[in-house]
């Protein structure tokens, strides 16, 4: 698919030893300190996600622009997982992650929002989504950034088990009708 920023953006399923090098890489990356995976080795990867891709509860993706690997996106049933006990998902409801590739040489202006629109458009039109929940760690304004210019809203801040411990959460949800509305929603 090409958004009308020129990238050329694809959304595959996500294969768990093909992908595993790149990913590691992306979660070693200070920009990727959010994730809490930096310390993975390629094996780990590999587990964690074969473990995704295995549940039936949720999945990981592989985005590619123009051509090359550039962006992680995971999805999830927030009434099964993560969210069971903290949120009150509806029919309809998709969790969403996302994580972009660190720019390599110089940045390429417009992919982050590209690369977002794309992400909540595979949300919305090819897996069905109603509403797309997210749940940020309330220290990553980048994300809260990118998040509003996709139309999502905050509903309240939640804690949210983390691996070995718990982050404070920013719990948003954005409908089809915000995404549209949003600046991120103009570029499809």
């Amino acid at each position: 698919m090409t958004v009308a920023t020129g990238f050329d953006i694809a959304i595959v399923g996500a294969d768990p030893r093909r992908d595993a090098a790149i990913v590691r890489a992306w979660l070693a990356d200070p920009h990727a300190s959010f994730w809490r995976m930096a310390h993975l080795t390629e094996d780990d990867v590999a587990d964690y996600l074969a473990s995704v891709v295995t549940d039936p509860h949720q999945d990981s993706w592989l985005g590619v622009v123009d051509g090359a690997p550039a962006f992680l996106a995971e999805t999830y049933d927030p009434r099964h997982v993560l969210l069971p006990g903290i949120h009150e998902a509806a029919e309809g409801d998709l969790g969403m992650h996302v994580l972009i590739a660190p720019p390599h040489g110089r940045p390429r202006h417009g992919l982050t929002d590209a690369v977002f629109a794309a992400v909540m458009r595979h949300c919305f039109q090819t897996l069905g989504a109603l509403r797309v929940v997210v749940e940020p760690d309330v220290r990553n304004e980048r994300i809260a950034l990118k998040n509003a210019r996709a139309g999502f809203r905050v509903l309240r801040e939640v804690d949210v088990p983390d691996g070995d411990g718990v982050k404070r959460a920013a719990l948003s949800i954005c409908t089809r009708d915000d995404f549209a509305a949003s600046p991120l929603g103009a570029l499809s």
